[in-house]
């Protein structure tokens, strides 16, 4: 017998009773995982059981061609896609139900319409039935459905603990923080990951614990809240024999500890993975080619006058002739559905339920406040750990800041020295808005992870892009002190204590627009690549019309709104604003009798004749708001589409 139905020995940890457990009884097995964690996990309500029924659930897209995009009138559909073809089959719940075919089948495309993860108009309401009950949206299949994706969606540098435990405090909201510990212990000890506790979860560029592991965190992020029903996109793929045999074990003993209704895709089981697993649905080409046990399978098998090879299984054989078996099994079973009678509860159950998960949501105020307060916690805690961000940002800063001092040591006042500080204005404000770019991957890392489990109702968007503000904030001041105090004071700018406290506070407020900005190109860019010449292009265009390279005047009127929208011109005119108002009556250019220079003229050359510098305050705030509004819709329409 496989390894998941061995008894247990007698030097096993306490979850041992559950991982080998000998009962196929789903009372005798939750008995027994309630008794072995009782010393971990707080008392629950026994699992309600679900039976998931799907029936004749088709689904097809259709690709537009690109050619036909140039033709003016309309834009002419390609030929439909059937990816799904009339499928049906039951999960019942104590039970694993393995949908397994040849690449392209559309095994994953099936989990992701049954966990409610495609579009709404391509949601078939009559195919999925919950305990014999019609669902009717999505959002009900993602409220009673845990999904795992095929890919792992973890932060590397956070620990399995701190995984766990995030994923806890925003999934269970209503619990008290000691019972929320002890889910996240009870958790680790079934998904045997004691061990690695306090372990980094890693990448390819940080060590961290093994993929066995890596998958065990991810199933348990999406079971920390106990979910009657759970959708894995292939569990086992990239791992080895033992870490995959592992992870099905987990499974088996879940479904039968918890009366947990478990369906997974799988490519290629072992002999031993096999024997967990009671059923199989087999596609091919979208289409059902069997759906039952091993045994059965066997029987199809032979009554098409195959005989099974000694040394594969029935499942691997089973590929070989899976064009005969398609046909066999469209005759024998059109549109045909296991009809077992068995007692479910009623569908409203699941309200109840659902109902009970909003008890947090009841002072929706102290809701928000507790999901930032967490965002904010996390959100710090990789920054922290990200030792590329923090060192490059302060040496960038430093370098910048001392390395800029020394071009422009104590520069003169005279007209060759106006010409300096412009360019000194032009230069900083180029190096600062660049200098945010190597922010853009983990920006890009932390979206994916925000559109799985905003997704999921972990949190709100808005939630997110607040706390992302409030440990920003003081970072990019430390930021722009670091880089204002040495340029300050070294080139010798304005001598007055105001006026070195406004020059930092811009610069401020520039890291602070940036980060804005490339928060905003990272969420709508595929990848780093297309990111990175987004910006690259943005800062270019604002720079080219700030008014630095151009004047105002000579900007061609098509081209005039980006003057007006550039994020280097308000901030330039505000440090030479900052630096010449005090002096206008300062004279920096003189002839034998009269002055050539004054701070007034240099003002006036750039268009300065008031003193605008809250009003370009104000709208450089506008900006750092805007581009996080914007952030933010882009963020929550993604979110809602999304299929992680």
């Amino acid at each position: 017998m496989a390894a998941c139905f061995q008894p247990p020995t007698t030097n096993l940890e306490d979850d041992s009773a559950v991982l080998f457990s000998t009962s196929d009884s789903p009372e005798e097995s939750t008995s027994q995982s309630s008794s072995s964690n009782s010393n971990h996990s707080p008392p629950h309500h026994s699992q309600t059981p679900y039976k998931l029924t799907i029936t004749n659930l088709s689904y097809t897209i259709q690709k537009t061609a690109w050619f036909s995009i140039l033709n003016f009138h309309c834009v002419k559909k390609g030929k439909p896609i059937n990816i799904l073809k009339s499928v049906s089959f039951v999960a019942r719940s104590s039970e694993i139900l393995a949908v397994v075919g040849p690449s392209g089948t559309g095994k994953s495309t099936l989990l992701r319409i049954v966990s409610g993860r495609v579009r709404d108009r391509d949601f078939d309401t009559k195919s999925i039935m919950l305990n014999n009950n019609t669902v009717t949206s999505q959002d009900q299949l993602r409220k009673i459905c845990g999904f795992v994706a095929q890919e792992d969606t973890l932060f590397p540098l956070l620990t399995v603990r701190e995984t766990l435990m995030f994923s806890a405090k925003f999934r269970l909201k209503e619990m008290s923080g000691r019972h929320r510990e002890d889910r996240v212990d009870g958790l680790m000890q079934e998904l045997g990951l004691i061990h690695v506790a306090d372990a980094f979860i890693g990448d390819e560029e940080n060590r961290g614990i093994s993929g066995g592991e890596r998958k065990r965190v991810s199933i348990g992020v999406d079971v920390i809240h106990d979910p009657p029903i759970l959708l894995l996109d292939e569990p086992t793929s990239g791992l080895d024999s033992s870490s995959a045999l592992h992870v099905i074990e987990l499974l088996s003993s879940m479904a039968r500890a918890k009366q947990r209704t478990i369906v997974l895709s799988i490519h290629q089981p072992s002999y031993r993975i096999l024997q967990c697993i009671p059923n199989f649905l087999i596609l091919s080409h979208g289409s059902v080619v069997h759906n039952g046990s091993l045994e059965s399978l066997e029987l199809a098998i032979t009554q098409q006058g195959f005989k099974i090879p000694p040394q594969i299984n029935p499942l691997e054989f089973s590929m070989e002739i899976i064009s005969t078996l398609e046909e066999s099994y469209s005759k024998n079973h059109p549109s045909e559905v296991d009809s077992k009678e068995e007692v479910y509860p009623s569908f409203s159950t699941l309200q109840i339920e659902v109902a009970s998960n909003k008890e947090a949501d009841a002072h929706p105020f102290l809701s928000r406040l507790f999901e930032i307060s967490v965002l904010c916690v996390r959100l710090w805690k990789i920054i922290y750990r990200t030792k590329q961000l923090l060192l490059a940002r302060t040496m960038q800063a430093l370098v910048g800041g001392f390395g800029l001092g020394s071009v422009y040591v104590k520069v003169r006042k005279d007209e060759g020295g106006v010409a300096e500080r412009l360019g000194l204005f032009a230069f900083s404000l180029s190096f600062l808005l660049s200098s945010t770019v190597e922010a853009l991957p983990i920006y890009l890392q932390e979206r994916r992870v925000l559109m799985k489990e905003a997704s999921r109702g972990s949190y709100r968007v808005s939630s997110y892009l607040i706390a992302n503000t409030i440990i920003f904030f003081p970072f990019l001041f430390v930021v722009a002190i670091l880089f204002s105090v040495p340029l300050y004071w070294i080139v010798g700018l304005n001598p007055s204590a105001s006026a070195f406290a406004f020059f930092t506070f811009v610069v401020w407020l520039i890291v602070l627009m940036a980060s804005s900005l490339v928060l905003f190109l990272s969420v709508i860019s595929p990848d780093f690549i297309s990111g990175n010449s987004l910006i690259s292009t943005a800062l270019g265009a604002f720079f080219l019309f700030s008014g630095y390279f151009i004047p105002k005047e000579f900007i061609p009127k098509y081209w005039l709104f980006m003057y007006y929208v550039s994020l280097y011109r308000y901030p330039l005119d505000s440090l030479i604003i900052n630096e010449y108002w005090s002096e206008r009556n300062e004279c920096f250019s003189t002839n034998i009798q009269e002055c050539l220079l004054t701070g007034r003229d240099v003002l006036k050359s750039r268009g300065l004749d008031r003193d605008t510098r809250w009003m370009n305050v104000a709208i450089m705030l506008s900006f750092f708001v805007l581009y996080r509004i914007l952030s933010w819709i882009v963020l929550t329409r993604k979110v809602s589409k999304t299929t992680l």
